[in-house]
């Protein structure tokens, strides 16, 4: 990381975004082409967890190559100045590599569904249609490496 003094050391921030943030982003290498997708995601133990169709383009590249690249930002805020190259930003986020599965087991499928669900305000109880469930796919990013930057934060 080229700005040693933003770089987040701190473990627990690390977690923090990774279990607040909303949107993560996900970078795939389609025939030496980058493709960028925003899911939806829980995270738990160093395991993104990511609700997806059976069918797509993501799902197409996955087949090809599982490694991936992902991005993660809690907040961030444009800071404006009078002058226009003094504007910054105030922000939090990481970013990393890893694996993609696909979890095949339907209580575990279930399990990580109920994750994204109660992370998004679920506040009921969650029951799935078998049918659907079964066609539901679950992605299981595992974490190989992480890196935090933050900017505007003492």
């Amino acid at each position: 990381m080229r700005r040693q003094d933003k770089e987040i050391k701190d473990n627990n921030l690390i977690q923090e975004i990774l279990q607040k943030s909303g949107i993560c982003r996900l970078g795939f290498v389609d025939n030496g082409e980058a493709y960028i997708v925003p899911v939806n995601y829980a995270y738990e133990n160093g395991i993104i967890y990511i609700h997806s169709a059976p069918h797509g383009k993501k799902m197409d590249i996955l087949k090809r190559n599982t490694r991936v690249s992902f991005e993660i930002e809690y907040s961030n805020e444009i800071i404006k100045d009078k002058v226009p190259c003094n504007w910054t930003a105030r922000y939090r986020s990481v970013m990393g590599r890893g694996n993609i599965t696909i979890e095949k087991d339907a209580p575990l499928k279930k399990r990580g569904l109920d994750m994204i669900m109660i992370k998004y305000g679920a506040g009921m109880e969650l029951t799935y249609d078998e049918s659907l469930l079964s066609r539901m796919v679950l992605l299981k990013l595992k974490i190989d490496s992480i890196t935090g930057k933050q900017s505007g934060y003492l």
